[in-house]
């Protein structure tokens, strides 16, 4: 079921507790207790235990990236069809001058604002993510992101 809260700037960040707080803290604790056996020790064991705790924090990075660098594909041409459609004729044949971080953002932009906000993109004015974002007066929410 779709959520139906409001989305704006300030809340659009999602946080997932079971990744950003259990296991980021999870790892963390075990990183620094086999950093300090390893201190103690001073043993082979307690380097492999390092390592694997190392190895453990890898894959549990590279298991949210990677969704997330696939995302942000999808994004980039759910956007770029949407640019097409809604753009004026000047400025459609410049869509692909857009970075990937302007794309992502003016997905949360209405329909009615993307040919500013991309005509401040491509003039060099809106250069980050962050500055798109914060420009955008109607926001589109996006709950199905990850």
């Amino acid at each position: 079921m779709a959520e139906t809260r409001t989305q704006s700037y300030a809340n659009h960040r999602i946080l997932v507790p079971g990744f950003h707080f259990v296991t980021v803290g999870l790892v963390g604790v075990l990183l620094l207790w086999s950093l300090y056996l390893l201190f103690v020790e001073r043993s082979a064991d307690a380097l492999f235990r390092v390592l694997l705790v190392v190895a453990v924090g890898l894959v549990a990075w590279y298991a949210r990236t990677f969704p997330l660098k696939a995302q942000d594909r999808i994004i980039r041409l759910e956007t770029r069809l949407r640019l097409a459609r809604v753009l004026p004729a000047e400025l459609a044949p410049r869509i692909g001058e857009l970075s990937t971080g302007q794309l992502i953002a003016l997905r949360f932009a209405s329909d009615e604002e993307l040919p500013e906000l991309t005509r401040r993109c491509l003039d060099g004015e809106l250069r980050r993510r962050e500055d798109v974002k914060r420009q955008i007066r109607t926001w589109v929410p996006d709950h199905q992101r990850m």
